[in-house]
């Protein structure tokens, strides 16, 4: 039977919503470090896994599908009749039984340093028989050592403490029912029913789910996208924060995305979208992707101006700053746009009294060879 999980919003009313699903051992707080980076854009909605933090610890036995249910029973009453989820551990686990069982509540997964089949099962047998005996402060030094690198650990001796103190504070037979959750799990055979688009993350120097098994959930949903991040342990989403809010902000932003890439091509062509992704890097990735989703796809798509006009604006704002590596690519835009060789024309004679008659003068040069090049300007 499903039950009421503690749990906590923020981000504004109205955008989507995004579900995040801890670690066996962990709060809702395991996610601070993606809050700042997804509540500006989505609803996000943290919670505290049955038997964990402020949460009721039910009798168990637990199953799988007992938290996935508690999951489903959040969406309800958060309002959310889809939404995408992200969960890592024993939270992915839950977020693979969702997205297997009620596909029409998830929109795009994210699956973090996780797992479809995580044994021994007598391991889990004996850690749960470990915290029953002994409480989780029993086994809370090894989790964390688990969790983050050891390099990680000694730059951020407050943050491994933390974490310690999260592990050991759990109530015991809430961990220790989760355990038998894990033992008895089995997700193999449902990954081919998952058809949400996926994500799947994996920390390349994670003790628990190493990579192979990102791998195998990988291969085992249609489409999937794999990840590895190092160096990172078990909590790559501490460890790696800023490149997992990255992707996070890129899977759940993807219809953003394709709506920005398709302005993009319409304004600047696709030869010039197609060579920008083609030299695109590891590196650069991120930047191609930030620039697709919010030039193109946050401001571009809006409806307050037209593309004529915003044309006009970035001709203006490419003089003014000295853009001149950019001001012919957005002459070629501009012609797209729907302006003529005299409409450019008339806007650098206008920035030569607002930005300085050098800077028009050099303007003029970009702008005219472009055009000779098109057959639209005399030399």
């Amino acid at each position: 039977m499903s039950i009421d999980v503690h749990y906590a919003v923020d981000g504004p009313e109205g955008a989507p919503v995004v579900v995040l699903a801890g670690s066996l051992g962990s709060t809702l707080e395991m996610w601070r470090p993606q809050v700042a980076a997804l509540a500006g854009d989505f609803r996000v909605v943290r919670y505290d896994a049955r038997g964990h933090g402020a949460s009721p610890v039910p009798e168990g036995p637990y199953e799988l599908a007992d938290l996935g249910g508690d999951l489903l029973r959040l969406l309800d009453r958060v309002g959310a009749e889809q939404a995408h989820v992200a969960g890592l551990s024993l939270g992915g686990m839950t977020a693979m039984w969702l997205a297997a069982n009620a596909p029409e509540r998830v929109a795009r997964l994210a699956l973090l340093c996780t797992s479809a089949r995580l044994g021994p099962p007598e391991g889990w047998a004996e850690r749960a028989r470990a915290v029953r005996a002994g409480g989780t402060a029993a086994v809370a030094e090894g989790v964390v050592s688990r969790w983050l690198t050891p390099g990680y650990a000694g730059r951020r001796p407050s943050v491994a403490e933390w974490m310690r103190g999260m592990v050991a504070t759990t109530p015991a037979e809430g961990y220790a029912a989760c355990c038998g959750a894990i033992e008895r799990m089995d997700l193999r055979g449902d990954l081919g029913r998952i058809t949400a688009p996926t994500l799947v993350v994996a920390g390349a120097d994670d003790p628990s789910t190493p990579p192979p098994h990102a791998g195998a959930i990988a291969a085992g949903i249609g489409g999937a996208r794999l990840h590895v991040l190092g160096p990172a342990a078990h909590l790559a989403s501490w460890e790696q924060a800023g490149a997992v809010n990255e992707l996070l902000r890129g899977h759940f932003g993807a219809l953003r995305h394709t709506a920005g890439t398709a302005v993009r091509r319409a304004v600047l062509g696709d030869r010039h979208v197609d060579r920008a992704g083609a030299a695109a890097t590891p590196f650069t990735e991120p930047f191609q992707d930030l620039i697709t989703r919010y030039a193109w796809g946050e401001v571009w798509t809006r409806p307050g101006l037209d593309r004529h006009t915003r044309s006009c604006m970035v001709l203006t704002a490419m003089v003014a700053l000295g853009h001149w590596d950019e001001l012919g690519m957005h002459v070629r835009a501009a012609k797209r746009n729907g302006l003529s060789a005299d409409d450019i024309g008339e806007v650098l004679l206008q920035a030569a009294v607002y930005c300085g008659v050098p800077a028009a003068n050099k303007a003029f040069g970009i702008a005219q060879r472009i055009l000779a090049e098109d057959g639209e300007a005399e030399g």
